[in-house]
């Protein structure tokens, strides 16, 4: 399950809209992870440049669920698995 692979993740992640994209621009990242419930204003262009750079995107049922995967206390839009 992509929530495992989040909190298992050896080099890393990142969390947040801003964070993930400025990180796949640098040419940092992996894989993204997007919560289905987070709302697409936030998501809509990670899911494009992630698209426009070949980034493999999973996706996860709950941000609550994948900010507590990625050890915060609130809920997360998008994580990015560092490479």
């Amino acid at each position: 399950m992509s929530y495992d692979k989040v909190a298992q993740a050896s080099n890393g992640i990142v969390i947040g809209a801003k964070q993930v994209l400025n990180s796949m621009k640098n040419g940092e990242v992996q894989e993204v992870v997007i919560a289905e419930n987070a709302e697409r204003r936030i998501t809509d262009k990670v899911l494009k440049t992630a698209d426009e750079l070949g980034i493999p995107i999973l996706y996860v049922e709950s941000s609550k669920e994948l900010g507590k995967a990625s050890g915060i206390d609130v809920g997360a839009a998008t994580v990015a698995i560092r490479r």
